[in-house]
């Protein structure tokens, strides 16, 4: 067996998984973002006619476009921001029952769970004939159940916002409680009240600081999922405005062949601001690494 531990078939297997990798992975991506381009300027579809930027001009020039694209970065915003907030409350204020006991077993309950079934969920909690408008009617908050609050397919996004924190915040809360002990916090924060920082700077100097640092990476790829997310928005989501996932398969199943194209002029440049995002992402790596 000492073939296999040579450093040549080492090198050979290497070469043959990155070949794998390439073409079973990188080479789709990249032939349909080439496609999407194309079809994007006429230069492939059934509305091909040479080449053109008018979709482009069309589609940016179109106030539902931004829209979509402002409202699905606020959505994915609000998710992060609530989200680390809740997590970061919980590891600090209870870090021993998050290790052990019954809280420990309670926040893997959420990560079993799929985004359709969390956007159900949400669904059967927050309508108007939901679990918590039938409670605020029997403690007499409401007169009756339809005048619940509307927070599911509303305009602003609380549904979607609320299905989404319902599987983030014990993601965020498992990895920053990992961060914790690896970076051994506890221990920095001793050592700064032994030098004279009171428990409420740690908190804030010490612990909140690294703990945001080092999870910003996983704040920011989540982020990035909740930005595409489809599941969640379809379920629980508003008509309009639309998160850029549904608008784009609104504009591609629509029978008007015309607004095909604006469908792919919408991944591309979702595609594009999500390389940036990722470029972003592993510079962060790379500096955290050096």
């Amino acid at each position: 067996m000492k073939i296999f531990e040579s450093k040549l078939w080492r090198d050979k297997a290497g070469l043959a998984g990155l070949l794998l990798f390439l073409i079973a992975a990188v080479a789709p991506i990249v032939w349909c973002f080439g496609y999407a381009i194309a079809y994007s300027v006429g230069l492939a579809g059934f509305l091909r006619d040479g080449f053109t930027l008018r979709y482009w001009s069309k589609a940016l020039s179109e106030g539902e476009i931004a829209r979509s694209f402002v409202f699905s970065g606020a959505v994915a915003a609000a998710v992060i921001v609530i989200g680390a907030t809740v997590a970061l409350a919980l590891v600090l204020g209870f870090r021993r029952e998050l290790r052990r006991g019954f809280l420990s077993s309670l926040l893997y309950v959420p990560l079993a769970l799929s985004s359709l079934v969390a956007a159900f969920l949400i669904a059967r909690w927050l309508s108007g004939a939901g679990f918590f408008s039938r409670i605020a009617c029997s403690l007499g908050l409401v007169s009756d159940p339809q005048h619940f609050p509307n927070l599911v397919n509303d305009p602003f996004g609380i549904g979607i916002v609320a299905a989404h924190l319902l599987l983030a915040i014990p993601f965020f809360a498992l990895t920053m409680l990992q961060i914790y002990e690896i970076e051994k916090i506890g221990d920095l924060r001793r050592l700064a009240t032994s030098l004279g920082a009171s428990l409420t700077q740690t908190r804030w100097r010490v612990a909140v600081p690294i703990l945001l640092a080092k999870s910003s990476t996983n704040l920011l790829l989540y982020f990035i999922f909740v930005l595409g997310s489809f599941e969640i928005p379809l379920i629980v989501g508003a008509q309009s405005p639309l998160m850029i996932s549904l608008l784009t398969r609104r504009k591609f199943g629509i029978y008007e062949l015309a607004q095909k194209p604006e469908a792919f002029v919408i991944a591309v440049f979702y595609t594009i601001v999500l390389l940036f995002l990722l470029t972003i992402i592993f510079r962060k790596r790379e500096e955290a690494l050096s």
